[in-house]
C-alpha cells in the first residue's frame, strides 16, 4: 500500500487481509477431513502429523494477517511458501499417491495461491504462486504422480491469475473513489474559504454602511449640521466600531448596553423597556444590536419622527426585540433590491445569526421592526 493511498484503498487492503485469513482458516476443516478420511490406516499417523502442522501454520498465518495492516512483506510470504512446499513433500513418506490422497495438498496450495493475491504486491503474489504451485508440481512429478494429477495443479496458477486480475480491478476502483473523495473535499474546503471571505466582505460592507457611510449621508442630506457637536462624537464612535471589527472580540457582550449606545448614536428619544442587562455571546449580541441600530438609523433618516420605542423580552435562550416608531411609514414591498439597509443590514444579519427579522409598515401607519432569536421563537 503506497503512502498516498486514501481511505478506500486502506479499507480494501484491510478487507483483503481479513478475507484471505478467513477463507484459508475456513477451508481447513474440509481439507483436513478429506486428508484423514482417504488415508489408509497404516499411514494415518504421518498423514495426521502433516495435517496438524499445516493446520497450525495456517491458523498462525491467518492470525498474523488479521493483526497486521497493509500489504504483506516478503518474509511472511517466503515462510508460507516454505511450509506449503514442505507439506507437499510429505507425499514421499505418507503414501498419499498410493492412497490417491494428494488432493488435499492440491486444495491447500490452491487456496493459498488464490488468497495470497489479496494482501501482497503483484510481484510477491506471482512469485508465491509460481514457487508453491511449480514446486508442488515438481514434487509430484518426481514422486510419480499421474498426468491427471499434474494437470489439475495447473488450475491453481489459473485461479491465482484470475484472483489477481479481479483484485487489481477492485483496487483501481478504490483508488478512483479516493481521488473523487479527495477532489470533493478540496472543492468543499475552497467553498468554505470562499464563503468565509465573502462573509468577511459582507460584514465589512455592513460595518461601513452602518457607520461612516450613514454619518456622511446624514451630513450630505442636511440632517446634521457640519458644526454639530454630535458629529465629532459620532465620527469617533464610527472609527471605534471599525477598529473593533479588526481586533479580537470578547467572549460576551451586554445586549442592553449595545442597544443604549445605538440609541445615543442616532440622537433619538427612545422609550426602552427590558432587563437591565442581558449578556450574550459577543457575535450574537453584536448581530442583534447592529440590526437594531440599522432600524434606528432608518427611523432617524426616513420616519419623520424623533421618538422610537424598544421592547426587549426573553432571555439568553430566546428573545424578541421590537423597534417601533409612529412616523410616516412606507411600503416594504416597494423598497428596491439595491437598498442594502433592510435586506442585508437587518434581515440577512439576523438570518446569519440564526434569527429572523420582519418589517411591518404602511404609509401613514408607522413602522415595526421585530427581531427574533432563534428564528422559530414565538
Amino acid at each position: 500500500m503506497t503512502r498516498e493511498a486514501g481511505d478506500s484503498a486502506r479499507l480494501l487492503w484491510r478487507f483483503g487481509r481479513r478475507y484471505a485469513a478467513a477463507l484459508r482458516i475456513a477451508t481447513l476443516v474440509p481439507i483436513a477431513t478429506i486428508a484423514l478420511l482417504r488415508v489408509s490406516p497404516e499411514r494415518f499417523v504421518p498423514t495426521a502429523a502433516v495435517v496438524a502442522v499445516a493446520a497450525a501454520w495456517t491458523c498462525g498465518y491467518g492470525w498474523w494477517l488479521l493483526a497486521a495492516s497493509g500489504r504483506t512483506g516478503p518474509l511472511p510470504v517466503a515462510l508460507d511458501t516454505t511450509v506449503l512446499l514442505a507439506a507437499s513433500s510429505s507425499v514421499f513418506f505418507t503414501g498419499a499417491l498410493e492412497d490417491t490422497n494428494a488432493g488435499w495438498l492440491r486444495l491447500l496450495v490452491t487456496f493459498a495461491c488464490v488468497t495470497c493475491q489479496w494482501h501482497t504486491s503483484w510481484a510477491a503474489g506471482a512469485a508465491m504462486a509460481v514457487a508453491v504451485d511449480g514446486g508442488q508440481l515438481a514434487i509430484l512429478a518426481v514422486a510419480g504422480a499421474n498426468a491427471a494429477a499434474v494437470r489439475a495443479l495447473a488450475w491453481a496458477l489459473v485461479g491465482a491469475a484470475l484472483s489477481r486480475m479481479a483484485w487489481v480491478l477492485v483496487e483501481r476502483a478504490a483508488r478512483r473513489a479516493d481521488r473523487i473523495a479527495a477532489e470533493a473535499e478540496r472543492t468543499r474546503r475552497e467553498a468554505v474559504v470562499s464563503e468565509a471571505v465573502r462573509a468577511e466582505e459582507r460584514e465589512l460592507a455592513n460595518a461601513l454602511h452602518d457607520t461612516a457611510a450613514t454619518t456622511l449621508l446624514m451630513v450630505g442630506m442636511g440632517q446634521v449640521s457640519t458644526d454639530s457637536g454630535w458629529l465629532a462624537a459620532q465620527a469617533r464612535r464610527d472609527l471605534d466600531r471599525l477598529r473593533s471589527d479588526a481586533t479580537q472580540a470578547p467572549e460576551r457582550a451586554d445586549l442592553m448596553e449595545l442597544l443604549r449606545a445605538n440609541v445615543e448614536a442616532v440622537q433619538l428619544t427612545a422609550d426602552i423597556s427590558g432587563p437591565d442587562s442581558l449578556p450574550l455571546p459577543h457575535d450574537l449580541a453584536r448581530a442583534i444590536a447592529d440590526a437594531a441600530g440599522e432600524a434606528l438609523r432608518n427611523a432617524r433618516r426616513h420616519a419623520g419622527t424623533d421618538r422610537v420605542a424598544l421592547r426587549l423580552s426573553g432571555d439568553a435562550a430566546a428573545l424578541r426585540l421590537d423597534i417601533a416608531d409612529e412616523g410616516i411609514g412606507f411600503a416594504p414591498a416597494g423598497v428596491p433590491p439595491t437598498r442594502r439597509g433592510l435586506r442585508q443590514s437587518i434581515q440577512d444579519r439576523m438570518r446569519l445569526a440564526g434569527g429572523s427579522a420582519t418589517i411591518t409598515s404602511a404609509p401613514g401607519r408607522g413602522t415595526l421592526v421585530r427581531l427574533k432569536w432563534p428564528a422559530d421563537h414565538d
